[in-house]
């Protein structure tokens, strides 16, 4: 896992991601998961590629059941995109680099 995505549990979520000030991409992922898997290096780029604009975060559903049951997080990978510790907007299943850049930029006002 990148240095850049920052993993999250139920005890520090809040902490982390709602009282962000950035825009942040929060992945809801299992190691059991193979589309997760295959989201990884989508995310690890895209986190080099907006470091410092966007804060990248992981939640494992089988550590943190409680974040992810907050969240009505059925299906994974879910994308949940906060800004201002609110969620607006989110990517079920695969999605590609370019949906995902499409959802970035528009949060950035780019």
């Amino acid at each position: 896992m990148a240095e850049k995505i920052i993993r999250v549990s139920d005890s520090d979520f809040s902490g982390k991601v709602i009282d962000s000030r950035r825009i942040s991409v929060v992945d809801f992922w299992a190691t059991w998961c193979a589309p997760c898997r295959r989201l990884d290096g989508v995310l690890e780029e895209m986190a080099r590629d907006y470091d410092g604009r966007v804060a990248f975060y992981r939640v494992d559903v089988n550590e943190s059941g409680g974040t992810a049951s907050k969240y009505a997080v059925r299906s994974i990978p879910t994308l949940l995109f906060f800004d201002g510790g609110e969620v607006v907007d989110q990517a079920v299943g695969s999605i590609s680099r370019e949906d995902i850049k499409e959802k970035l930029e528009k949060l950035l006002g780019v």
